[in-house]
């Protein structure tokens, strides 16, 4: 795809693409895999992974995606190897005698925290849709994917949308909702059966219903629908997660003009008040001031997968520009001593903090790089 705009993020999107296939995956499925023990490890240093890390569910389905994901970013590695073998792990070690997967084990693969939390069954969908792009029909994600659905459905409802942790009722949470929004079109672009679309119809409904504030265009982590008073939505708000629910909201249908003014919104207001210093922020007072000045790096990924996603769509030169511009700050926090680590942390004083790298954002990364390629594909 050509057009205003489109050269400067192409060259960043061949320098990112660079550094994933030549730096990223080698590195990754090298170093990033647990040879001896099975499954991914939490966190890459310049010397070698961090064996002492407790392993979150979430971040061996999150390296799985990632995997998966290889060979159609043009990663000519053996990354079937590594789906297929986290796949195993997890299935393995992680999921419980219900179905749900269980939240954390140790580093030797003892159960720490055995909890269903609708965050990791979310990012279950997900890495089952991805293995299923990946290696066919015949790995049969998708009958366990129709399974985990069913236990989601049977074990995590609630009075709205579903209950963030099999443990406890609490508040309901918009993160998980948001992950699972996710999985759902990741399905229902794979699978043409109805449902999976359906089911993504309905988290959108609960998040123009019930989410996002009518009159400020504000949606915030967590909402107690058991309250009565006007005060049930509180919390912090995320500029990264009010641009990874923009991005996913334009995934429905951007045709849709409450769906499109919903996600617009939702991006102007992470733009305007969560952008400081070129950089997104972590978190914003509910009065939409700052409350931390540090920069995480997955906010920034969903920075460039929004203004992709809206300069495909609509091909506005100023999406271009934003696209550009975060995909450049996105740059920063790759430029490590190692390549193909990542720095996850900047401070509000400008730096970096040299620590080993998480791999639970090598999934905010591929997502960038992959919105970016389709929105210059035209797609």
């Amino acid at each position: 795809m050509g057009g205003e705009g489109t050269e400067a993020a192409r060259s960043f999107y061949d320098a990112l693409h660079r550094w994933l296939l030549e730096a990223a995956y080698p590195l990754w499925s090298q170093r990033g895999w647990d040879s001896a023990r099975g499954g991914f490890h939490e966190r890459l240093a310049a010397d070698g992974p961090v064996l002492t890390d407790p392993r979150r569910t979430r971040v061996q389905l999150r390296q799985i995606h990632c995997f998966a994901r290889a060979a159609a970013l043009g990663w000519p590695g053996d990354a079937r190897a590594r789906v297929i073998g986290g796949l195993d792990h997890v299935f393995t070690h992680c999921q419980r005698p219900d179905g749900l997967f269980r939240a954390v084990l140790g580093p030797d693969g003892e159960v720490l925290e055995d909890r269903a939390l609708l965050y990791d069954q979310a990012f279950a969908l997900l890495a089952l849709a991805s293995a299923h792009r990946a290696l066919g029909a015949g790995a049969g994600c998708a009958e366990r994917a129709a399974t985990l659905w069913e236990q989601i459905n049977r074990r995590l409802p609630a009075q709205v949308g579903f209950r963030a942790d099999s443990a406890a009722p609490g508040p309901l949470l918009a993160n998980p909702h948001m992950h699972l929004l996710e999985a759902l079109l990741a399905w229902a672009q794979i699978d043409a059966a109805p449902h999976w679309r359906q089911r993504a119809d309905a988290i959108a409904a609960l998040a123009l219903e019930r989410l996002i504030e009518p009159d400020s265009g504000v949606l915030r982590e967590q909402y107690d629908f058991a309250a009565t008073s006007s005060n049930s939505r509180s919390g912090a708000v995320e500029p990264g997660h009010l641009f990874e629910w923009a991005g996913l909201l334009l995934q429905l249908d951007p045709a849709r003009a409450r769906l499109r003014e919903a996600a617009l919104r939702l991006a102007e207001i992470a733009e305007t008040r969560g952008v400081q210093s070129g950089f997104v922020v972590s978190a914003l007072h509910p009065d939409l001031t700052v409350l931390d000045p540090d920069a995480r790096l997955w906010p920034q990924t969903e920075r460039v997968k929004t203004y992709a996603r809206l300069a495909c769509l609509t091909g506005k030169a100023q999406y271009w520009r934003r696209a550009t511009v975060a995909t450049e700050t996105l740059l920063a926090y790759l430029a490590t001593p190692q390549p193909g680590l990542w720095y996850d942390r900047r401070l509000s004083n400008g730096a970096f903090v040299a620590e080993p790298s998480p791999a639970s954002s090598f999934y905010h990364i591929i997502g960038a790089i992959s919105s970016l390629a389709a929105a210059l594909e035209g797609r």
